[in-house]
């Protein structure tokens, strides 16, 4: 789940900002300064989640690599998501993320009159959190995927990039090493990321369900555990780090159904090896939804999937917003009975707002229990409006 993860973000937000912005929706399909006959309307009722004519995900299917890591052009919308937690050489902490987004605009090309008319609209984020300074900045770009300003492919090797933000990696046929480079003002990342875990596959073999409607699902891989080594550059300071990086992806159509508002959603890599992977739905009047799962892999790489009862999600602290007036839970108590975990999750910064066009909370975290402890990120989408009851 990311912005998208569970789904409601991807692809209409990404529509949602592009017509709030001005960028018209018919001017990027035709780069006319004129929508071409119906381009607008289609647009319009992918924004109203019609996802009329776009592919849908209504059962598992074998995934395929490389292949997979590339785009997928007949969903509305898809990302490639990477968080990590790393330190320098006098233990200094740092969280990042970047992600890629891809949003289709219509399910298909009306006829071009410029080699700049687009169907398909690309976002990035990038964040640096500086635990000791307790600083989080971010970034925000937009870009069209035509002439080669933004897009995925996988050969001769794996590439996403969106202007000079990338992730490639290094041989061909293979995601890994992948590189990771992306800056804006004072920030910058370049890190290399090897020796993964993974592919673990999300729900039934790939398949997440998040909904009763038909095709309300993702194809949804992560790579849990991967090390990461490289560079990181704040307030005019770079830092030599390495740790663990957590690397996402995932693709399909349909938003949530009415009745969900949010997520929280967990990447937790434990020390004693295991990572753990949940979202918890959130349904208006609190209540968690049937739909919410997570994943628990060991050492050995074997998956223990969860269902909505097998693990329980209790706020214990809050954080508002200064900025938005948006208040997000930032301590949490998590309980997996069946892998026998009982552990405090804290933000390792109060302040990892993301006050990007589609506002939402992503931000390092540490895990702290009576027999293991680790790190991981956490995102909360949906919070504000109102929607803030209790967790039930």
């Amino acid at each position: 789940m990311r912005v998208g993860r569970a789904w409601v973000p991807g692809a209409v937000a990404l529509l949602g900002v592009i017509v709030a912005a001005g960028v018209g929706v018919g001017v990027w399909l035709a780069d006319t300064g004129a929508p071409e006959p119906g381009a607008g309307d289609t647009a319009m009722a992918a924004l109203r989640g019609e996802g009329s004519g776009f592919a849908r995900i209504t059962g598992p299917r074998p995934l395929s690599f490389p292949r997979d890591h590339g785009a997928h052009p007949d969903y509305r919308s898809e990302w490639w998501y990477v968080t990590a937690n790393l330190r320098d050489a006098a233990g200094r902490a740092f969280g990042v993320q970047l992600t890629f987004f891809r949003s289709a605009l219509a399910p298909s090309m009306p006829p071009r009159r410029s080699a700049l008319a687009t169907r398909q609209a690309w976002m990035g984020h990038l964040a640096v959190t500086d635990v000791a300074a307790g600083g989080h900045r971010f970034a925000e770009r937009f870009q069209r995927g035509a002439l080669g300003l933004a897009g995925a492919r996988t050969a001769p090797a794996v590439e996403v990039w969106l202007d000079d933000w990338s992730m490639r990696s290094q041989q061909s046929g293979r995601l890994f090493p992948l590189v990771l480079t992306a800056g804006a003002g004072e920030m910058r990342v370049e890190l290399r990321l090897d020796n993964a875990r993974g592919p673990v596959l999300q729900g039934d073999a790939g398949y997440s369900v998040k909904g009763d409607a038909p095709g309300n699902a993702s194809r949804y891989y992560s790579y849990t555990r991967i090390e990461a080594r490289g560079s990181v550059r704040v307030a005019g300071a770079r830092h030599d780090v390495h740790g663990l990086a957590w690397l996402d992806r995932e693709w399909g159509t349909s938003t949530l159904g009415p009745e969900q508002t949010g997520w929280d959603w967990f990447a937790l890599q434990l020390d004693d090896g295991r990572d753990v992977m949940l979202y918890r739905l959130r349904r208006r009047d609190g209540a968690t939804d049937r739909h919410s799962a997570g994943v628990v892999v060991g050492p050995d790489g074997v998956r223990h999937r969860l269902d909505a009862d097998g693990f329980r999600l209790t706020p214990q602290a809050y954080w508002r917003s200064p900025e938005t007036g948006v208040r997000y839970p930032v301590r949490w108590r998590l309980r997996v009975p069946a892998a026998g975990l009982d552990v405090g999750v804290r933000a390792v910064v109060a302040d990892q707002e993301m006050r990007t066009a589609f506002r939402y909370w992503e931000g390092a975290v540490e895990v702290a229990g009576d027999d293991v402890g680790g790190h991981g990120y956490l995102e909360m989408t949906g919070y504000g409006g109102g929607d803030e009851h209790p967790v039930r």
